[in-house]
């Protein structure tokens, strides 16, 4: 399975990273990891892409690290979409007091617009 994994520079991303990671090496599967601009997020780009590159070493899997672009959501969507993903996981959502998730805006635009099938990992 082709498996594109997007994540911003917080620390749900990181850890949809770590849980994605594991996932592919047990399943066979091929990695891309996009890095999408999130300004008010824990990290630069840079330095998630640099985390990403970490994560991936420690690993031993390789797997194409690339940056987007413009809006994240419509980023990641187009990105899926033209790049003949077979799936696409983000990572994201909080429980709210009652054990409802409460997704961020971009998790939210992700799995209301993307035509490729969604993973949301939490």
């Amino acid at each position: 399975m082709n498996v594109l994994l997007g994540i911003a520079g917080s620390d749900e991303g990181i850890e949809a990273l770590e849980k994605t990671v594991e996932r592919t090496l047990e399943a066979g599967d091929d990695l891309t990891v996009a890095v999408v601009d999130k300004p008010e997020a824990e990290r630069s780009q840079e330095a998630t892409v640099e985390r990403a590159e970490v994560v991936l070493a420690e690993a031993d899997l390789e797997a194409t690290v690339r940056t987007l672009e413009g809006d994240p959501g419509s980023s990641l969507v187009d990105f899926a979409e033209h790049g003949g993903f077979d799936r696409l996981v983000i990572g994201g959502g909080t429980e709210s007091p009652m054990g409802k998730i409460r997704l961020g805006p971009i998790a939210e635009f992700v799995l209301l617009n993307a035509t490729t099938t969604v993973t949301l990992v939490r």
